[in-house]
């Protein structure tokens, strides 16, 4: 029962549609019937400018971080899971989540809040990777679908240096599924059609 409690609880914390209620409470505006239509932060860059675009990625990053987290809380502390899968649970939700019709962003920033919460020196490296690709392509979409790449290069030398299996696999999924979100940026960057931001 603990098993399910925590799978749950990590599942609706992905759910939160940050994008969608920071939108409908201060600024009266469904991010989802503008831009992109897609429930993140860089449609909620995209639709309601800088500062609700940082505070949706910062909480869609806490998500993933909360998700890890949750075995520090003493009922839920001897169920057995490894925090990395509690916080891929926290992924799934953000992606389909069930307080938006299950249809949710693209999970960049929930993913770097599970690295966050399990392992920081790999989200400091997502991090600045992310930076680089994003001032060098100027495009959201191509710096995430490289930062999966680097992540996952990354968790192979760990697991090589550490042995820590469950780093590698989860990062892997991750990655798998930021690409499959990321299909029709990645027709539009080979068509040359992909946007670009303005502000960097």
């Amino acid at each position: 029962m603990d098993i399910v409690i925590i799978i749950l609880c990590a599942y609706l914390l992905g759910s939160i549609p940050s994008a969608l209620w920071i939108g409908m409470l201060f600024y009266k505006t469904d991010v989802r019937e503008h831009g992109s239509g897609n429930l993140g932060a860089t449609n909620t860059f995209r639709v309601l400018g800088k500062t609700a675009g940082l505070v949706v990625t910062v909480l869609d990053i806490l998500k993933g971080t909360a998700a890890v987290l949750l075995p520090l809380i003493p009922a839920l502390s001897n169920t057995g899971i490894h925090p990395l899968f509690i916080g891929f649970c926290a992924v799934i939700g953000h992606i389909f989540p069930v307080f938006a019709k299950f249809k949710g962003g693209k999970a960049v920033a929930t993913s770097g809040g599970v690295l966050l919460g399990y392992n920081w020196p790999i989200f400091i490296i997502v991090l600045l990777t992310f930076l680089i690709a994003l001032k060098l392509t100027k495009m959201v979409s191509l710096s995430s679908m490289i930062v999966a790449v680097v992540g996952f290069l990354y968790s192979i030398a760990y697991y090589i240096w550490t042995g820590d299996f469950y780093l590698m696999i989860i990062v892997g999924l991750m990655g798998v599924f930021i690409f499959y979100r990321h299909r029709a940026n990645i027709s539009r960057i080979k068509a040359g059609t992909e946007p670009k931001v303005k502000w960097l």
